[in-house]
Protein backbone atom coordinates (compact mmCIF):
# COMPACT_ATOMS: atom_id res chain seq x y z
CA UNK A 1 0.00 0.00 0.00
CA UNK A 2 1.00 3.20 -0.51
CA UNK A 3 2.08 5.79 1.75
CA UNK A 4 0.41 9.45 1.67
CA UNK A 5 0.70 10.64 5.00
CA UNK A 6 1.19 14.46 3.53
CA UNK A 7 -1.48 13.97 1.01
CA UNK A 8 -4.05 13.13 3.42
CA UNK A 9 -2.60 16.51 5.40
CA UNK A 10 -2.74 18.30 2.89
CA UNK A 11 -6.33 17.50 1.86
CA UNK A 12 -7.87 17.79 5.16
CA UNK A 13 -6.37 21.14 5.59
CA UNK A 14 -7.40 22.52 1.97
CA UNK A 15 -11.25 21.52 2.69
CA UNK A 16 -11.10 23.95 5.47
CA UNK A 17 -10.12 26.52 2.51
CA UNK A 18 -11.26 25.47 -0.79
CA UNK A 19 -14.94 23.82 -1.58
CA UNK A 20 -14.20 19.87 -1.26
CA UNK A 21 -10.59 20.67 -0.92
CA UNK A 22 -10.34 20.66 -5.01
CA UNK A 23 -10.24 23.39 -7.42
CA UNK A 24 -11.80 21.23 -10.35
CA UNK A 25 -14.34 18.13 -9.04
CA UNK A 26 -12.61 15.98 -11.58
CA UNK A 27 -9.19 15.59 -8.98
CA UNK A 28 -11.37 14.45 -6.42
CA UNK A 29 -11.67 10.38 -6.21
CA UNK A 30 -15.41 10.56 -5.31
CA UNK A 31 -16.16 8.13 -7.26
CA UNK A 32 -13.42 5.74 -6.54
CA UNK A 33 -12.94 6.12 -2.87
CA UNK A 34 -10.35 7.61 -1.00
CA UNK A 35 -8.69 11.27 -0.94
CA UNK A 36 -7.04 13.01 -3.88
CA UNK A 37 -3.09 12.69 -4.26
CA UNK A 38 -1.15 16.06 -4.12
CA UNK A 39 1.18 15.82 -6.56
CA UNK A 40 4.95 17.91 -6.35
CA UNK A 41 6.52 17.30 -9.76
CA UNK A 42 5.80 16.30 -13.15
CA UNK A 43 8.77 14.86 -15.32
CA UNK A 44 8.39 13.21 -18.80
CA UNK A 45 6.39 10.13 -18.05
CA UNK A 46 6.34 10.72 -14.67
CA UNK A 47 4.36 12.18 -11.65
CA UNK A 48 6.47 12.32 -8.04
CA UNK A 49 3.87 13.11 -5.03
CA UNK A 50 4.38 14.97 -2.08
CA UNK A 51 5.08 11.79 -0.19
CA UNK A 52 7.71 11.15 -2.72
CA UNK A 53 5.81 8.00 -4.52
CA UNK A 54 6.72 7.91 -8.38
CA UNK A 55 3.57 7.02 -10.87
CA UNK A 56 3.53 6.93 -14.59
CA UNK A 57 1.52 9.52 -15.58
CA UNK A 58 -1.94 8.46 -17.72
CA UNK A 59 -3.66 11.63 -17.16
CA UNK A 60 -1.14 13.99 -18.60
CA UNK A 61 -2.71 17.33 -17.21
CA UNK A 62 -6.28 15.88 -19.01
CA UNK A 63 -4.42 15.51 -22.53
CA UNK A 64 -2.30 18.11 -23.23
CA UNK A 65 1.49 16.62 -21.86
CA UNK A 66 1.43 14.35 -25.87
CA UNK A 67 5.11 15.14 -25.22
CA UNK A 68 5.35 14.22 -21.24
CA UNK A 69 6.06 16.80 -18.93
CA UNK A 70 8.62 19.59 -18.50
CA UNK A 71 9.25 19.03 -22.17
CA UNK A 72 13.27 20.72 -22.33
CA UNK A 73 12.41 22.71 -25.30
CA UNK A 74 9.19 24.05 -24.18
CA UNK A 75 10.90 24.57 -20.61
CA UNK A 76 13.43 26.45 -22.47
CA UNK A 77 10.97 28.69 -24.41
CA UNK A 78 9.37 29.62 -21.33
CA UNK A 79 12.45 30.48 -19.61
CA UNK A 80 13.19 32.81 -22.23
CA UNK A 81 9.81 34.51 -22.59
CA UNK A 82 9.62 35.38 -18.73
CA UNK A 83 13.32 36.38 -18.84
CA UNK A 84 12.98 38.55 -21.76
CA UNK A 85 9.58 39.13 -22.43
CA UNK A 86 6.92 39.40 -19.40
CA UNK A 87 3.58 37.98 -18.44
CA UNK A 88 1.29 40.17 -19.70
CA UNK A 89 0.67 43.71 -21.20
CA UNK A 90 -2.74 43.64 -22.24
CA UNK A 91 -2.42 44.47 -25.95
CA UNK A 92 -1.31 43.26 -28.55
CA UNK A 93 2.21 41.07 -29.51
CA UNK A 94 3.14 39.28 -32.20
CA UNK A 95 3.05 36.33 -31.09
CA UNK A 96 -0.59 35.77 -31.25
CA UNK A 97 -0.47 36.31 -35.10
CA UNK A 98 1.57 33.51 -35.40
CA UNK A 99 0.37 31.08 -33.58
CA UNK A 100 -2.86 32.28 -35.03
CA UNK A 101 -1.62 31.78 -38.99
CA UNK A 102 -0.37 28.12 -37.89
CA UNK A 103 -3.69 27.07 -36.22
CA UNK A 104 -5.27 28.10 -39.64
CA UNK A 105 -2.81 25.93 -41.45
CA UNK A 106 -3.22 22.79 -39.48
CA UNK A 107 -6.85 22.74 -38.79
CA UNK A 108 -9.46 22.43 -41.78
CA UNK A 109 -12.33 24.38 -40.72
CA UNK A 110 -10.24 27.22 -39.65
CA UNK A 111 -10.07 30.44 -41.36
CA UNK A 112 -10.01 33.01 -38.67
CA UNK A 113 -9.16 32.44 -34.83
CA UNK A 114 -9.90 33.63 -31.49
CA UNK A 115 -7.82 32.91 -28.29
CA UNK A 116 -9.28 32.97 -24.93
CA UNK A 117 -7.95 31.35 -21.62
CA UNK A 118 -9.88 27.75 -21.48
CA UNK A 119 -11.66 25.48 -23.35
CA UNK A 120 -15.00 26.42 -21.28
CA UNK A 121 -14.10 29.90 -22.48
CA UNK A 122 -14.00 28.64 -26.06
CA UNK A 123 -17.26 26.61 -26.02
CA UNK A 124 -19.22 29.87 -24.25
CA UNK A 125 -18.36 32.21 -26.84
CA UNK A 126 -18.51 29.27 -29.95
CA UNK A 127 -22.96 29.14 -28.95
CA UNK A 128 -23.56 32.65 -28.34
CA UNK A 129 -21.51 33.21 -31.89
CA UNK A 130 -23.59 30.89 -33.38
CA UNK A 131 -26.69 32.12 -31.86
CA UNK A 132 -25.38 35.95 -32.94
CA UNK A 133 -25.41 34.60 -36.58
CA UNK A 134 -28.33 32.50 -36.52
CA UNK A 135 -30.67 34.46 -34.83
CA UNK A 136 -31.77 31.79 -33.32
CA UNK A 137 -31.64 30.65 -29.26
CA UNK A 138 -31.54 26.53 -28.83
CA UNK A 139 -28.50 23.99 -28.97
CA UNK A 140 -28.15 20.48 -29.46
CA UNK A 141 -25.61 18.83 -27.45
CA UNK A 142 -25.15 15.18 -26.68
CA UNK A 143 -26.16 13.04 -23.37
CA UNK A 144 -22.76 12.66 -21.46
CA UNK A 145 -20.69 15.14 -23.61
CA UNK A 146 -19.31 17.94 -21.49
CA UNK A 147 -17.83 20.96 -22.86
CA UNK A 148 -17.52 22.88 -19.49
CA UNK A 149 -18.85 24.36 -16.90
CA UNK A 150 -21.40 27.14 -19.10
CA UNK A 151 -24.57 26.85 -18.04
CA UNK A 152 -25.69 26.02 -21.55
CA UNK A 153 -23.34 22.82 -21.19
CA UNK A 154 -24.48 21.58 -17.97
CA UNK A 155 -27.66 19.59 -19.03
CA UNK A 156 -26.86 15.79 -19.09
CA UNK A 157 -23.46 16.55 -18.91
CA UNK A 158 -20.12 13.86 -18.25
CA UNK A 159 -16.81 14.58 -16.99
CA UNK A 160 -16.91 15.46 -13.45
CA UNK A 161 -20.40 16.36 -13.61
CA UNK A 162 -21.32 12.65 -14.36
CA UNK A 163 -19.09 11.22 -11.51
CA UNK A 164 -20.36 13.16 -8.98
CA UNK A 165 -23.77 11.89 -9.74
CA UNK A 166 -25.15 15.49 -10.31
CA UNK A 167 -25.16 16.16 -14.48
CA UNK A 168 -28.06 18.94 -13.77
CA UNK A 169 -26.47 21.76 -11.48
CA UNK A 170 -28.02 23.85 -9.75
CA UNK A 171 -27.85 27.60 -10.91
CA UNK A 172 -28.74 26.78 -14.13
CA UNK A 173 -31.81 28.63 -14.69
CA UNK A 174 -34.61 27.30 -16.28
CA UNK A 175 -34.74 29.22 -19.61
CA UNK A 176 -31.09 28.07 -20.36
CA UNK A 177 -32.37 24.67 -19.62
CA UNK A 178 -35.15 24.88 -22.13
CA UNK A 179 -32.87 25.90 -24.65
CA UNK A 180 -30.38 23.31 -24.64
CA UNK A 181 -32.24 19.96 -26.13
CA UNK A 182 -30.23 16.93 -25.55
CA UNK A 183 -29.71 14.04 -28.33
CA UNK A 184 -28.31 10.60 -28.16
CA UNK A 185 -24.57 10.62 -29.75
CA UNK A 186 -23.69 8.02 -32.27
CA UNK A 187 -27.84 8.00 -32.89
CA UNK A 188 -28.62 10.55 -36.17
CA UNK A 189 -32.67 9.89 -35.90
CA UNK A 190 -32.34 11.43 -32.55
CA UNK A 191 -30.96 14.64 -33.84
CA UNK A 192 -33.35 14.65 -36.81
CA UNK A 193 -36.10 14.57 -33.79
CA UNK A 194 -35.17 17.57 -32.21
CA UNK A 195 -34.34 19.56 -35.14
CA UNK A 196 -38.01 19.07 -36.70
CA UNK A 197 -39.53 19.44 -33.21
CA UNK A 198 -37.75 23.04 -32.96
CA UNK A 199 -37.97 23.71 -36.59
CA UNK A 200 -35.76 26.88 -37.65
CA UNK A 201 -35.07 27.21 -34.32
CA UNK A 202 -32.09 25.69 -33.37
CA UNK A 203 -28.55 27.96 -34.01
CA UNK A 204 -26.11 25.14 -33.27
CA UNK A 205 -24.95 21.36 -32.54
CA UNK A 206 -22.06 20.92 -30.82
CA UNK A 207 -20.45 17.81 -30.16
CA UNK A 208 -17.22 16.11 -29.41
CA UNK A 209 -15.95 14.59 -32.46
CA UNK A 210 -14.74 11.72 -30.47
CA UNK A 211 -15.79 12.12 -26.88
CA UNK A 212 -13.60 11.63 -24.31
CA UNK A 213 -15.67 13.02 -21.02
CA UNK A 214 -18.21 9.38 -20.93
CA UNK A 215 -14.49 7.37 -21.03
CA UNK A 216 -13.71 7.22 -24.67
CA UNK A 217 -16.68 6.87 -27.15
CA UNK A 218 -15.90 7.25 -30.98
CA UNK A 219 -17.96 8.33 -34.11
CA UNK A 220 -19.68 5.50 -35.59
CA UNK A 221 -19.17 5.56 -39.60
CA UNK A 222 -20.95 8.59 -40.70
CA UNK A 223 -22.66 9.94 -38.04
CA UNK A 224 -20.21 12.97 -38.02
CA UNK A 225 -21.11 13.29 -42.27
CA UNK A 226 -24.63 13.04 -41.42
CA UNK A 227 -24.56 15.37 -38.99
CA UNK A 228 -22.61 17.63 -41.13
CA UNK A 229 -25.36 17.02 -44.13
CA UNK A 230 -28.34 18.13 -41.30
CA UNK A 231 -26.97 21.21 -40.20
CA UNK A 232 -26.02 22.47 -44.10
CA UNK A 233 -30.16 21.46 -45.23
CA UNK A 234 -31.40 23.05 -41.90
CA UNK A 235 -28.71 26.28 -41.59
CA UNK A 236 -27.46 24.93 -38.22
CA UNK A 237 -23.51 25.90 -37.13
CA UNK A 238 -21.97 22.96 -36.37
CA UNK A 239 -19.60 22.81 -33.85
CA UNK A 240 -16.83 20.57 -32.76
CA UNK A 241 -15.41 20.60 -29.50
CA UNK A 242 -11.88 19.69 -30.05
CA UNK A 243 -10.39 20.70 -26.38
CA UNK A 244 -9.68 17.06 -25.59
CA UNK A 245 -9.53 15.46 -28.80
CA UNK A 246 -7.66 18.36 -30.97
CA UNK A 247 -3.96 17.73 -31.80
CA UNK A 248 -4.39 14.35 -29.91
CA UNK A 249 -6.03 12.39 -32.28
CA UNK A 250 -4.26 13.71 -35.15
CA UNK A 251 -2.22 17.11 -36.16
CA UNK A 252 -5.57 18.50 -37.57
CA UNK A 253 -7.93 17.32 -34.69
CA UNK A 254 -10.61 14.91 -35.35
CA UNK A 255 -12.36 16.66 -38.41
CA UNK A 256 -8.91 15.78 -40.10
CA UNK A 257 -9.00 12.11 -39.23
CA UNK A 258 -12.34 11.45 -40.05
CA UNK A 259 -12.58 14.41 -43.03
CA UNK A 260 -16.22 16.40 -41.71
CA UNK A 261 -15.60 19.84 -41.29
CA UNK A 262 -17.73 21.74 -39.43
CA UNK A 263 -18.17 25.84 -39.04
CA UNK A 264 -16.44 26.20 -35.90
CA UNK A 265 -13.61 24.53 -34.03
CA UNK A 266 -13.12 25.17 -30.00
CA UNK A 267 -9.91 24.17 -28.73
CA UNK A 268 -7.67 24.19 -25.34
CA UNK A 269 -5.32 22.71 -23.60
CA UNK A 270 -2.86 21.07 -26.37
CA UNK A 271 -2.44 24.57 -28.23
CA UNK A 272 -1.19 26.29 -24.62
CA UNK A 273 1.15 23.21 -23.71
CA UNK A 274 -0.51 22.39 -20.40
CA UNK A 275 -0.96 26.40 -19.28
CA UNK A 276 -3.99 28.02 -19.38
CA UNK A 277 -5.15 28.36 -23.07
CA UNK A 278 -8.25 28.11 -25.60
CA UNK A 279 -9.23 29.45 -29.19
CA UNK A 280 -12.21 29.00 -31.01
CA UNK A 281 -12.36 29.40 -34.69
CA UNK A 282 -13.55 28.55 -37.95
CA UNK A 283 -15.43 29.99 -41.02
CA UNK A 284 -14.02 33.67 -41.82
CA UNK A 285 -18.19 34.76 -42.55
CA UNK A 286 -18.88 33.40 -38.96
CA UNK A 287 -15.88 35.05 -37.23
CA UNK A 288 -16.19 38.14 -38.93
CA UNK A 289 -19.21 39.10 -36.25
CA UNK A 290 -16.66 38.93 -33.02
CA UNK A 291 -16.13 41.86 -31.95
CA UNK A 292 -14.78 44.54 -32.33
CA UNK A 293 -15.27 43.54 -36.23
CA UNK A 294 -19.15 42.75 -35.65
CA UNK A 295 -21.20 42.78 -33.15
CA UNK A 296 -21.06 39.50 -30.93
CA UNK A 297 -18.77 40.45 -27.58
CA UNK A 298 -16.27 38.28 -26.36
CA UNK A 299 -13.29 39.93 -24.44
CA UNK A 300 -10.67 38.31 -22.01
CA UNK A 301 -7.88 40.44 -20.29
CA UNK A 302 -4.94 37.45 -20.33
CA UNK A 303 -6.45 36.00 -23.68
CA UNK A 304 -3.13 35.73 -26.10
CA UNK A 305 -0.94 36.34 -23.16
CA UNK A 306 3.02 36.02 -23.87
CA UNK A 307 3.48 32.77 -21.43
CA UNK A 308 0.29 30.36 -22.75
CA UNK A 309 1.32 31.28 -26.12
CA UNK A 310 5.02 30.83 -25.91
CA UNK A 311 4.58 27.39 -24.28
CA UNK A 312 1.65 26.73 -27.25
CA UNK A 313 3.28 27.90 -29.57
CA UNK A 314 6.40 25.44 -29.14
CA UNK A 315 4.16 22.48 -28.89
CA UNK A 316 2.61 22.80 -32.25
CA UNK A 317 6.04 23.45 -33.79
CA UNK A 318 7.27 20.11 -32.18
CA UNK A 319 4.26 18.65 -33.37
CA UNK A 320 4.86 19.62 -36.70
CA UNK A 321 8.78 18.87 -37.14
CA UNK A 322 8.54 15.03 -35.21
CA UNK A 323 5.64 13.60 -36.02
CA UNK A 324 4.60 11.74 -33.10
CA UNK A 325 1.48 10.84 -33.88
CA UNK A 326 2.96 7.21 -35.88
CA UNK A 327 4.70 6.20 -32.33
CA UNK A 328 1.63 7.54 -30.84
CA UNK A 329 -0.55 5.15 -32.18
CA UNK A 330 2.01 2.21 -31.85
CA UNK A 331 2.36 2.43 -28.27
CA UNK A 332 -1.43 3.03 -27.57
CA UNK A 333 -1.98 -0.10 -29.53
CA UNK A 334 0.34 -1.68 -27.38
CA UNK A 335 -1.27 -1.30 -24.32
CA UNK A 336 -4.84 -2.28 -25.78
CA UNK A 337 -3.56 -5.43 -27.58
CA UNK A 338 -2.04 -6.11 -24.02
CA UNK A 339 -4.94 -5.07 -22.15
CA UNK A 340 -6.88 -7.25 -24.53
CA UNK A 341 -4.83 -10.49 -23.78
CA UNK A 342 -5.44 -9.46 -19.81
CA UNK A 343 -8.97 -10.50 -20.67
CA UNK A 344 -8.81 -13.26 -22.40
CA UNK A 345 -6.66 -14.73 -19.80
CA UNK A 346 -9.04 -14.08 -17.11
CA UNK A 347 -12.39 -15.04 -19.39
CA UNK A 348 -13.41 -11.00 -19.37
CA UNK A 349 -15.53 -9.65 -21.66
CA UNK A 350 -15.10 -5.62 -20.56
CA UNK A 351 -15.05 -2.98 -23.66
CA UNK A 352 -11.98 -1.69 -24.65
CA UNK A 353 -12.39 2.36 -26.68
CA UNK A 354 -9.54 3.74 -28.46
CA UNK A 355 -8.75 6.42 -30.91
CA UNK A 356 -5.35 7.36 -31.36
CA UNK A 357 -3.86 7.97 -27.99
CA UNK A 358 -7.06 8.23 -26.47
CA UNK A 359 -8.60 4.98 -24.59
CA UNK A 360 -10.63 3.69 -22.25
CA UNK A 361 -11.33 0.30 -20.21
CA UNK A 362 -15.14 0.24 -19.43
CA UNK A 363 -16.52 -2.83 -16.73
CA UNK A 364 -19.15 -3.50 -18.78
CA UNK A 365 -19.65 -6.40 -21.56
CA UNK A 366 -22.09 -4.05 -23.15
CA UNK A 367 -20.45 -2.44 -26.69
CA UNK A 368 -19.90 1.62 -25.79
CA UNK A 369 -21.50 3.78 -28.11
CA UNK A 370 -23.54 6.66 -26.10
CA UNK A 371 -23.99 7.63 -23.09
CA UNK A 372 -26.59 5.19 -22.27
CA UNK A 373 -24.19 2.03 -22.87
CA UNK A 374 -21.41 4.13 -21.03
CA UNK A 375 -23.22 4.03 -17.67
CA UNK A 376 -23.77 0.00 -17.94
CA UNK A 377 -19.82 0.17 -16.46
CA UNK A 378 -19.31 -1.12 -12.95
CA UNK A 379 -17.99 1.89 -10.85
CA UNK A 380 -17.45 -0.22 -7.85
CA UNK A 381 -15.07 -2.54 -9.31
CA UNK A 382 -13.64 0.22 -11.56
CA UNK A 383 -12.70 1.67 -8.51
CA UNK A 384 -10.56 -1.21 -7.25
CA UNK A 385 -9.50 -1.51 -10.28
CA UNK A 386 -8.43 1.98 -10.12
CA UNK A 387 -6.90 1.91 -6.70
CA UNK A 388 -4.71 -1.35 -7.54
CA UNK A 389 -3.61 0.38 -10.72
CA UNK A 390 -2.60 3.33 -7.73
CA UNK A 391 -0.70 1.03 -5.65
CA UNK A 392 1.09 -0.13 -8.49
CA UNK A 393 2.74 3.29 -9.41
CA UNK A 394 0.03 3.52 -12.24
CA UNK A 395 -1.71 7.30 -12.13
CA UNK A 396 -5.14 7.29 -13.99
CA UNK A 397 -8.18 9.42 -14.14
CA UNK A 398 -9.82 8.83 -10.95
CA UNK A 399 -12.99 8.04 -13.16
CA UNK A 400 -14.79 5.57 -14.93
CA UNK A 401 -15.82 8.16 -17.54
CA UNK A 402 -12.42 9.54 -18.45
CA UNK A 403 -10.04 9.09 -20.86
CA UNK A 404 -6.10 7.40 -20.58
CA UNK A 405 -3.59 9.39 -22.67
CA UNK A 406 -0.82 7.68 -23.87
CA UNK A 407 2.23 9.93 -24.47
CA UNK A 408 5.07 10.24 -26.38
CA UNK A 409 7.51 9.98 -23.86
CA UNK A 410 5.72 6.41 -22.14
CA UNK A 411 8.90 3.80 -23.33
CA UNK A 412 8.19 0.43 -24.19
CA UNK A 413 9.69 -0.74 -20.74
CA UNK A 414 7.00 1.40 -19.34
CA UNK A 415 3.87 0.29 -21.14
CA UNK A 416 4.63 -3.43 -19.85
CA UNK A 417 4.89 -2.40 -16.36
CA UNK A 418 1.36 -0.89 -17.38
CA UNK A 419 0.24 -4.05 -19.34
CA UNK A 420 1.43 -6.38 -15.75
CA UNK A 421 -0.27 -3.66 -13.61
CA UNK A 422 -3.52 -3.90 -15.52
CA UNK A 423 -3.48 -7.91 -15.35
CA UNK A 424 -2.93 -7.66 -11.51
CA UNK A 425 -5.62 -5.05 -10.96
CA UNK A 426 -8.13 -6.70 -13.00
CA UNK A 427 -7.76 -9.89 -11.22
CA UNK A 428 -8.00 -7.47 -7.68
CA UNK A 429 -11.13 -5.53 -8.79
CA UNK A 430 -12.64 -8.74 -9.48
CA UNK A 431 -15.16 -10.92 -11.43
Amino acid sequence: MLQLTKSAELFEKAKKFIPGGVNSPVRAFKSVGGNPIYMAKGSGAYLTDVDGNTYLDYVGSWGPFILGSMHPRITAALEYTLKNIGTSFGTPIEMEIEIAELLCKIVPSLEMVRMVNSGTEATMSAVRLARGYTGRDKIIKFEGCYHGHGDSFLIKAGSGALTLGAPDSPGVTKGTAMDTLNAKYNDIESVKLLVNENKDKVAAIIIEPVAGNTGVIPPQPGFLAALRELCDKEGIVLIFDEVMCGFRVALGGAQSLYGVTPDLTTMGKIIGGGLPVGAFGGKREIMERVAPLGDVYQAGTLSGNPLALTAGLETLKILIEEDPYPELERKAAILEAGFSDNLKKLGLNYVQNRVGSMSCLFFTETPVVNFDTAITADVKKHGKYFHSMLDQGIYLAPSQFEAMFTSYVHTDADLEKTIKANYNALVASGK
